[in-house]
């Protein structure tokens, strides 16, 4: 039987567009022939569905023929033992040409039949040994509510394919139409970004108004307010470089958070008693190449410099300012500004002063200094 199918198709053309995408030395040509087969159909029938709807006669029949034909073979490899998966976007194609094709006159195309997404570049017929089978169950979860803010909830839920808890963000509804694009815009935003202490988000609901996101075990200030009297300086400096890499990384990006706070700040705790920070909440986020914030926007954000006047006009030195804040509740567990004459004073009270000639200019000068603090490589594994 196998030889069978070699021989059938290896009577067939196939271009080296689609040879070069299968490795497979057996199926290498019946792959690329099924392949190049099916891209001629899809294309045909999108055009077709862009223009009269109708699809000939004759390309309906071997389409029909071209659908027996694949799952025939395909069945034929697996019970051979060679384990064949086609790919899901063409399995979902064939299942919405199925019930229009038509072996006689023509097929009528559905007037709302969404284009086909015709696959040219990697290859759409997988080997188990390159392919891995994925479960989604479409039964509904719990959620369980972990907080608020003023225009959108977060909720926790275990995902029951994997056993890994995740975190969604749902859009309060009634919400102002430009709270929900912010909103949106969060997303878009965060979902460009990567780097190990900014918040990973993965897929955006539009029916719900909804992200989800991966999920934190804790808020820097809850963690720290539990430990206090307990976290090493070590660890502290280790969680505080974390935060300031993290911003670093946003400014490089040209964006200013707006919005740093000591609930904005969240933390993976880890069972060995290690710390990972990752920066939350974009809600605020100002891209310093956009105009989106308006010029009258009121005022916003948990720690406010005092020298701001207007939001429009919030920069890097108005964000030195919030860094300070949380600088100093990281290095003493206390929500006021440092002020005794040590190291992390000074680095502090140059953070947020008065004078912002006299400021940090840059979020890589507070790094440098944090970096240089004394702390004993000991401790905890934070």
């Amino acid at each position: 039987m196998l030889d069978d199918l070699r021989a059938k198709y290896a009577a067939q053309e196939a271009s080296q567009a689609f040879l070069r995408l299968y490795d497979y030395q057996n199926f290498r040509h019946m792959f690329a022939v099924l392949h190049e087969r099916l891209n001629g159909h899809f294309e045909s029938v999108n055009d077709r569905a862009r223009s009269t709807h109708h699809y000939w006669a004759e390309s309906s029949r071997d389409l029909i023929a071209l659908i027996d034909e694949l799952n025939q073979d395909l069945q034929g490899l697996n019970h051979a033992g060679i384990e064949v998966a086609l790919d899901e976007r063409y399995k979902e194609a064939i299942r919405r040409c199925d019930p229009w094709l038509s072996s006689s006159g023509g097929s009528k195309i559905p007037d709302d039949f969404e284009q086909i997404m015709v696959v040219k570049y990697e290859p759409i017929f997988l080997q188990s040994d390159m392919a891995a089978s994925l479960k989604k169950r479409q039964s509904a979860v719990s959620l369980k509510m972990e907080g608020q803010g003023s225009y959108a909830i977060v909720y926790s839920y275990v995902d029951p394919d994997y056993g890994v808890k995740f975190a969604i963000k749902r859009a309060k509804r009634g919400i102002e139409e430009r709270d929900l694009l912010r909103f949106k815009r969060e997303f878009d935003v965060m979902k460009r970004l990567s780097f190990p202490y900014v918040l990973e988000v993965y897929q955006y609901d539009q029916e719900r108004n909804e992200y989800r996101m991966e999920y934190c075990d804790d808020t820097l200030r809850g963690f720290i307010a539990r430990r206090n009297n307990k976290l090493s300086f070590s660890s502290r400096k280790r969680i505080a470089l974390q935060f300031l890499y993290g911003i670093n990384y946003l400014h490089g990006q040209k964006l200013l958070h707006r919005d740093i706070s000591l609930q904005n700040v969240l933390l993976k705790v880890y069972e060995s008693g290690a710390v990972l920070v990752k920066l939350s909440d974009f809600g605020l986020v100002k891209d310093q190449a956009s105009e989106f914030t308006r010029t009258h926007t009121e005022m916003r954000g948990t720690i406010r410099d005092p020298l701001l006047h207007d939001f429009k006009s919030y920069g890097v030195l108005n964000e030195i300012y919030s860094i300070g804040w949380i600088l100093s509740y990281i290095f003493t567990g206390r929500e006021s500004l440092k002020s005794t004459d040590d190291q992390v004073s000074r680095i502090v009270q140059k953070c947020a002063a008065h004078d912002v000639a006299k400021r940090y200019q840059t979020v890589r000068e507070v790094i440098s200094d944090v970096e240089q603090l004394d702390a004993k490589p000991i401790d905890s594994p934070a």
